[in-house]
């Protein structure tokens, strides 16, 4: 069954030709489309969705407080941050509200929704350059080092989801299965007693565990 995805977006064009991309393929729908987040919590209600795509420029209600009301009323629903910009302290906002990814707008449309699978698999997509950002951003901060027992593998793996890659690249990178990269990230949440890409990313980050 097609994933259903609603879009939170104030250009109309941008509105329309994601809605397009997701309806033309086989793994989404588009449930629903938004021009501001006004009605954000009826909005989700009625269009049941099973992921986010969220501006974080909007008149009214910004992206960055819509995150966090999704957060408040509807718990772990994936919310993927959309943006033109690549500002330090908005992509960190976003996170801290509860982001599950951030994408640049220019994102090709193979990788687009190659991301909205991962992040409907607990993932953490974001573009390299938005990554390489949040790396730098956390590894300032310090903090006891700690051992989780992870493997090898495991360390390797998480280096590479640190670098905001895929799990498809992580797969070809390690030549390993792409089930076999969920399995690895399952393992990997468990020691580290986390939730989400998300949360793995900063902890190893900034306890320097890769």
């Amino acid at each position: 069954m097609a994933s259903r995805i609603i879009i939170f977006d104030d250009n109309q064009e941008r509105l329309n030709s994601v809605a397009m991309l997701l309806n033309l393929s086989s793994d989404f729908t588009c449930s629903g489309t938004f021009a501001n987040a006004g009605n954000l919590v009826a909005d989700i209600t009625d269009s049941t969705p099973d992921l986010v795509l969220m501006d974080i420029d909007m008149p009214g209600i910004d992206g960055i407080e819509a995150t966090r009301l999704i957060r408040r009323h509807f718990g772990a629903l994936p919310v993927l941050i959309q943006t033109n910009f690549e500002e330090d302290e908005r992509i960190f906002e976003s996170l801290r509200a509860g982001a599950n990814g951030y994408l640049l707008k220019k994102t090709s449309p193979e990788r687009f929704l190659e991301s909205l699978g991962e992040a409907l698999n607990g993932g953490a997509p974001m573009t390299g350059s938005i990554a390489v950002r949040v790396l730098r951003y956390f590894s300032i901060e310090t903090s006891a080092k700690k051992d989780y027992h992870l493997t090898e593998r495991e360390k390797h793996v998480l280096g590479f989801l640190v670098k905001g890659c895929s799990y498809k690249l992580i797969a070809a990178e390690c030549g390993i299965t792409y089930n076999t990269v969920n399995n690895h990230i399952r393992s990997i949440y468990d020691k580290l007693y986390v939730n989400s890409a998300t949360e793995a990313v900063s902890l190893a980050i900034k306890e320097r565990l890769v």
